[in-house]
C-alpha cells in the first residue's frame, strides 16, 4: 500500500467511519448532514447494508437523532442519515418551512432525495427504498415525504406530529392531497400505499396543544387545519386511520405516562424497524 493510500484509508476510518462529521449536501449546501457509518461496514460491504433516516423536530437537534439509532444500525448493519434542516433558511424567521416540503421554492422532499442519493453513491448503496424516522417536526416531514414517494419507503416510523395530512382527495395541500400533482408534479396513485410498513407513535401524555393549534394569524394556517383532532394523540391516530384505509400495514403504538419526548419514542420505533428487517413486522 502506498503512501498515498494510507492516508486515504486512514481518513476514511477518522471522518467517515462511525459518528462521522457534519458534511455539506452537494444537492444544496445550505443543508448539510451527518451519519453514523458502522464500523464493520468494511468487512460486511453495501450489499447487506440499508440506510436510516432520522429527521429532527423543531429543536434541530439533528445529532442526538442520529446517535438515537447508532446502537440499532451497529447491530443491523444501517448506516444512519441525520439531516439538519436549519430555521430561517430565508432570513424570515420560519421554523417550519421543512415540515410542509416546500418553502419559497426550496423543495425539501427533492434535498433529502438528493442527500440519500449522495450517501448511496459514496458507499455504494442501493437507494431505491430507506428506513425513514421523525419526531414532532421530523413526523411532519416524514410522514408528508411518504405520501410524495411511498416508492422510496421501506419503512417509515412516525411519532407525535403537530399536524397532519390525511390522504383526502377532496382537501387542498396541507389538510389533504387533492392538489398534489398541480403543486408538486407529482400524481398520486393509491394502490402504491398498499403494505407499506408503517408506524406511528405517541406518548399518552403528550397533550398539550398551545403549539399545535392552528389560529388564523399562523403562517401556516388554512380552512380545515384543526380537524383531524385536539391533541397530537387525536392527530395521530386520524393519520393512521387514513393510511390503514389506503391499504397500508400500519402499527400505532401508545406509549403510557410519555410526554413530548423523543427518545422513549425512538425505542418503539427501532423495534418497528427490528420487525420490518427480520421479517416478523406484524401490524
Amino acid at each position: 500500500m502506498s503512501v498515498h493510500e494510507e492516508k486515504q484509508k486512514g481518513i476514511e476510518q477518522m471522518y467517515f467511519r462511525g459518528h462521522t462529521t457534519v458534511f455539506a449536501s452537494r444537492t444544496d449546501p445550505r443543508f448539510p448532514y451527518a451519519l453514523f457509518v458502522p464500523h464493520r461496514f468494511d468487512r460486511i460491504g453495501p450489499g447487506r447494508t440499508r440506510l436510516l433516516v432520522a429527521v429532527h423536530g423543531t429543536g434541530r437537534t439533528h445529532l442526538l437523532y442520529r446517535d438515537l439509532f447508532a446502537e440499532f444500525a451497529d447491530y443491523h448493519d444501517c448506516i444512519v442519515i441525520a439531516p439538519l434542516f436549519p430555521a430561517n433558511v430565508l432570513g424570515d424567521g420560519n421554523l417550519h418551512g421543512y415540515k410542509f416540503i416546500e418553502e419559497s421554492g426550496i423543495r425539501y422532499d427533492r434535498i433529502m432525495l438528493g442527500i440519500i442519493d449522495e450517501v448511496a453513491e459514496r458507499f455504494g448503496l442501493a437507494a431505491d427504498r430507506v428506513l425513514m424516522f421523525g419526531f414532532s417536526g421530523g413526523a411532519h416531514f416524514t410522514h408528508r415525504f411518504t405520501i410524495l414517494h411511498p416508492g422510496r419507503i421501506e419503512a417509515a416510523s412516525i411519532a407525535a406530529p403537530g399536524s397532519v395530512t390525511l390522504l383526502d382527495p377532496a382537501r387542498p395541500w396541507w389538510t389533504g392531497i387533492a392538489d398534489v400533482n398541480e403543486r408538486f408534479g407529482i400524481r398520486i396513485a393509491g394502490h402504491e400505499y398498499r403494505n407499506l410498513a408503517l408506524h406511528f407513535v405517541v406518548g399518552t401524555a403528550d397533550l398539550e396543544t398551545w403549539e399545535i393549534t392552528f389560529n388564523e394569524s399562523d403562517r401556516y394556517y388554512m380552512p380545515g387545519a384543526n380537524d383531524a383532532g385536539r391533541t397530537r394523540i387525536d392527530r395521530i391516530r386520524a393519520l393512521a386511520d387514513s393510511f390503514r384505509r389506503a391499504g397500508a400495514r400500519v402499527r400505532l403504538d401508545t406509549v403510557p405516562g410519555v410526554a413530548h419526548d423523543v427518545a422513549p419514542l425512538a425505542l418503539h420505533a427501532r423495534q418497528f424497524f427490528h420487525d420490518v428487517i427480520a421479517g416478523d413486522f406484524d401490524p
